[in-house]
């Protein structure tokens, strides 16, 4: 019986044991835990994450972390010491791994000084814009000149600058040697209807320039606060275009097409955040002001470096076509219409295919355009209606004409492409018709080519295409030569 007893006192310690066990444990987890980063209570941040070390941390704070690490904006080592240090165990930044995709570091280089000797003279830049661009004989030679003032306004600046370093060295400015004289810039304004070259002329310029050029459109912008891009922005272009150089930005050009978008609207209460108030905010950048950018954005905001880039050097060229000027020159022209033998007939200038040639500020003012925004584009100049015979002239003659871009096609197919001359007169009429400038050459080639392109590479025997008047008249085909033939 005594054996028995103590059989089953054994047994109820044994059980008692792991009861007190249970219970200490209970204990344990009704202890609150915290985050060690954020301090707040797992309750709250729901169940946390132990490290091997013994720190607790919850799941929002080890997300932060990994995406800062992933950002390269936050310093995990720096987190780990605050938390008491794990021996062994530390972060390496994804910004510290080698990556094919991204672009090294450019090396600061030093700020481009020009000289007389390395620029072109205007009728230089004229002759190598002779190449590309078929007459506009006047924009050609206007444009050539401010390109090349231009240039003079950078290094004269230079040579001041350093006339100024030389002055403040000495107690008392030498006399007898006279200061550089501060040079203001000419802005440009071109005029010209729809596809007569003003965007190709520009575009044409930049390859032959060695200062950085950018090109941006007036109808996107928009009063700061708008949707739109800010106006500050045309200056964002021309930086990336510098490579985030600014000295280089500063001595650049930036070209502003569609100008004429920008134009005060008439008749309207609403605010004129995309018309007069564009102009507004131009005026200081075509002036000459210190404005801060994004850099690699259009946009500002809390994540892009700024940079301060002065528009006091930069040339500003805009163009329009400026629909509807051509009413307003007429109105003005007729104002000495009368009764009597010396009378202007009213229709005089109907067919009058340069008109906008005798625009004048005047009329830019009338078609909504303010004084303030002209009187900053001294330089104001119009360019030529496209003939038939320049249509003519600029499918064959430029070094990229239209004609060896379709030769060149067919040249990788091992055929030869003939136009004759009567088939250009007919593709220049066609054209002309659509009132769409030299733009309308390649849709006339394009209706009429892509036939023939389509059915070039079925027959391995052709050897020369001959594009033909009647083919184009739509009243016969282009004439097939086979290879070995004439």
């Amino acid at each position: 019986m005594e054996d028995q007893k103590d059989h089953i006192s054994q047994e109820e310690n044994a059980v008692s044991v792991p009861n007190e066990e249970k219970q200490e444990e209970k204990k344990e987890e009704k202890v609150e835990r915290f985050c060690d980063l954020c301090r707040r209570s797992e309750k709250v941040t729901g169940p946390l994450i132990e490290l091997p070390t013994g720190q607790k941390v919850c799941r929002d704070c080890m997300e932060k972390g990994m995406n800062a690490v992933k950002n390269g904006g936050f310093d995990f080592n720096a987190m780990l010491r605050n938390l008491g240090g794990m021996p062994g165990l530390s972060f390496v930044s994804l910004n510290d791994l080698p990556n094919a995709n991204r672009q090294p570091e450019k090396k600061a280089e030093p700020e481009k000084r020009f000289s007389m000797e390395e620029i072109l003279p205007p009728h230089k830049i004229r002759a190598q814009l002779d190449r590309y661009v078929i007459g506009q004989a006047k924009a050609k030679k206007l444009i050539s000149v401010a390109v090349y003032n231009h240039y003079k306004r950078i290094i004269n600046e230079e040579r001041r600058k350093e006339r100024e370093k030389q002055d403040a060295k000495k107690a008392i400015p030498d006399p007898n040697v006279p200061a550089p004289v501060e040079i203001q810039k000419s802005n440009i304004l071109m005029i010209g209807p729809t596809g007569s070259g003003k965007t190709y002329l520009v575009q044409t310029l930049a390859r032959l320039l060695d200062v950085p050029l950018a090109m941006t459109d007036a109808t996107t912008l928009t009063e700061a606060g708008y949707i739109g891009d800010d106006i500050e922005s045309v200056v964002s272009k021309l930086l990336m275009a510098a490579g985030n150089d600014v000295s280089r930005a500063e001595h650049g050009i930036i070209f502003i097409d569609e100008i004429d978008k920008i134009a005060k609207k008439r008749n309207t209460n609403q605010r004129d955040v995309s018309g007069e108030a564009v102009q507004q905010g131009l005026l200081r950048l075509l002036e000459g002001a210190e404005v801060e950018v994004p850099v690699g954005a259009t946009s500002k905001n809390a994540m892009v470096p700024l940079k301060t880039v002065n528009t006091k050097n930069i040339l500003f060229i805009c163009g329009g076509a400026f629909p509807g000027l051509n009413d307003i020159i007429k109105e003005r022209l007729n104002r000495r219409s009368s009764i009597g033998f010396q009378a202007d007939l009213k229709d005089r200038f109907d067919n009058e295919r340069n008109l906008q040639m005798q625009a004048t500020v005047e009329d830019l003012r009338k078609f909504g355009m303010i004084p303030e925004f002209l009187g900053r584009l001294p330089i104001l100049f119009s360019l030529e209606a496209l003939t038939e015979e320049m249509l003519v002239r600029i499918l064959k003659e430029p070094e990229n004409a239209i004609l060896r871009q379709y030769e060149a096609l067919l040249a990788m197919d091992e055929v030869k492409l003939v136009f004759e001359d009567d088939a250009l007169e007919v593709i220049a009429k066609k054209a002309l018709a659509q009132e769409t400038g030299a733009r309308a050459l390649r849709q006339v080639l394009e209706e009429y080519m892509t036939d023939i392109m389509y059915e070039i590479p079925k027959d391995d025997n052709i050897g020369t295409v001959v594009i033909t008047k009647e083919y184009l008249e739509n009243t016969g085909g282009p004439r097939i030569l086979l290879r070995g033939q004439g």
